[in-house]
């Protein structure tokens, strides 16, 4: 992203995040919009977070106060799981979500293809194009909750213990730390590695223990855990772009006015830029942070990416396949190859 378009989403987010809207002269809210997410409660460190807060100022503002979003953070309502069950039933009406939306509907793992997205500017014109539209409109029917928009997680890395990783065949032998996903399983074990499950606040002591010899994740979430404290090597593969889906119980966005379905409509989106910038400037600085905590770190040349692509990728195609309609991957891997030209 350029860095003066990333300065002034930024500088758009903090500047709502921060206002106080003042209650005087609001009549008081007719309906109240829980806003659910597991991420810290720091508008300067959590993407998510911004994301929240610059939503309920957009919507507490431009409601008048006839509708009032309260966000509740860190997991107050639960982890990911919980409440997008509970934004399914109805006793949440939204949440921020990534990985767990595969299991409410299984076309969401598709992003996560390894090396699908060479870009964050292309997966940025996929997703908010008319394939994630259908993607969004194929979710709103099976699951009765509407996707809002379509957020960053970011770009994930490898980082180990042991040595540099700048083939397929380096990642052999070694235990990485993964999701409990099928997605995640066969990326590792595509290249010889061991792909080991350990919950995420297990993750760095697994890793200080030996239990793991390393795992992947996006630049932030390496800083904000610190694991460069207990990992020395940092490959910048950017094997899969992480989505948060921003998700809303639909019965909920109908029970509203026609005007405020609209302006929640527009508030999520542009909340979504914000996370999105602001995604985009702690993988800048967080890199930053692991070169000056003494990472090793690598960038793969052209020839090493298309390695890992090559090694990787059909694997996880090929066991997609057995679980969404194989047309809509094809799809998507066209529309891919489109947007990157």
């Amino acid at each position: 992203m350029n860095r003066r378009l990333v300065l002034k989403v930024m500088a758009v987010g903090i500047i709502l995040a921060v206002f106080a809207l003042s209650s005087a002269g609001m009549a008081a809210p007719k309906l109240i919009l829980k806003l659910a997410h597991a991420d810290a409660v720091e508008i300067t460190t959590s993407r998510k977070h911004a994301q929240c807060v610059t939503f309920a100022n957009l919507v507490n503002a431009q409601s008048g106060g006839r509708l009032e979003v309260q966000v509740f953070g860190a997991g107050q309502l639960g982890a990911e799981r919980e409440y997008v069950e509970a934004v399914q039933a109805g006793t949440v009406q939204a949440g921020i979500a990534s990985g767990v939306i595969g299991s409410f509907f299984p076309p969401a793992m598709m992003t996560d293809i390894p090396y699908l997205f060479p870009s964050a500017t292309v997966a940025w014109k996929v997703l908010d194009g008319p394939f994630g539209q259908k993607l969004s409109d194929m979710f709103l029917a099976r699951t009765g909750m509407r996707n809002l928009a379509f957020a960053e997680v970011g770009f994930r890395h490898f980082t180990n213990s042991k040595r540099p990783i700048k083939s397929p065949a380096d990642i052999k032998g070694l235990k990485i730390r993964v999701q409990e996903t099928q997605v995640y399983l066969r990326l590792i074990n595509s290249m010889g590695g061991s792909p080991t499950p350990v919950a995420w606040t297990e993750t760095y002591t697994a890793l200080q223990t030996k239990v793991v010899d390393g795992q992947e994740n996006p630049i932030s979430s390496i800083v904000f855990a610190k694991l460069y404290e207990v990992q020395k090597y940092l490959t910048l593969d950017g094997h899969v772009y992480g989505v948060d889906w921003f998700v809303i119980n639909e019965k909920f966005f109908q029970s509203l006015d026609k005007d405020l379905q609209e302006i929640v409509k527009e508030a999520a989106k542009i909340s979504a830029m914000v996370g999105r910038g602001m995604q985009q400037l702690l993988s800048s600085t967080g890199l930053e942070t692991c070169q000056k905590a003494g990472m090793e770190i690598y960038q793969p040349t052209t020839a090493e990416m298309a390695q890992f692509k090559a090694t990787t990728q059909q694997p996880v195609i090929d066991w997609l396949k057995t679980q969404v309609d194989p047309n809509l991957i094809n799809e998507l891997l066209k529309t891919v190859d489109e947007a990157s030209k």
